[in-house]
């Protein structure tokens, strides 16, 4: 119980953080939505999977304006932004077969972090830029890796190292989002 409440605390501090600095309130929201997503998804079962990517999704949803009202008016996406669609694409191939009931869930969740992904790809040059598409490949990375964990890997070692990998980068990720609202 005290890993839940600390990791939990862990982001609804960022969130804390971003309220008390005035950053972009969607961003700020983001943020507290991913606390409530931490709190669902460190409790067992499939109720609880469920509302953690609801949490986890109406963040993003949340997101995705704020970085393109947040930032400065959006640019056209780079080219090198396709690279998204093929990484949604093969949700349908790598994991769509394994999620059993959850498939539905799972691939909206894949298409809302992929749109998030491109509203960071949206930002106008600046300071804040980087730091945002860092915390976003992060984010990213860390779902992965958790989808990798929940409904792919089987070998208890892999397991367990893809267990230890997914907190430093979903937090370093959420992290970097903060600081690139605090830098907008």
């Amino acid at each position: 119980m005290a890993l839940v409440v600390a990791k939990t605390a862990a982001t609804a501090c960022l969130a804390l953080a971003g309220l008390v600095a005035g950053i972009n309130p969607l961003i700020t929201a983001g943020l507290a939505f991913g606390a409530l997503g931490d709190f669902a998804l460190a409790q067992k079962g499939q109720r609880a999977f469920l509302a953690g990517l609801v949490a986890f999704a109406i963040g993003h949803l949340l997101y995705i304006p704020g970085f393109l009202s947040g930032f400065g008016a959006p640019m056209a996406p780079p080219l090198w932004a396709l690279a998204l669609l093929p990484l949604f694409l093969s949700t349908f191939y790598w994991l769509w077969p394994h999620a059993g009931a959850l498939r539905l869930a799972v691939t909206c969740y894949a298409a809302i972090i992929s749109l998030m992904g491109l509203a960071a790809l949206m930002v106008p040059p600046g300071e804040a830029r980087e730091l945002l598409r860092a915390g976003v490949l992060l984010f990213v990375a860390s779902d992965v890796i958790l989808a990798l964990r929940l409904f792919r890997l089987t070998a208890p070692r892999a397991r367990q190292i893809a267990s230890l990998t997914l907190w430093p980068l979903y937090f370093a990720g959420q992290g970097l989002i903060l600081l690139a609202g605090l830098s907008a």
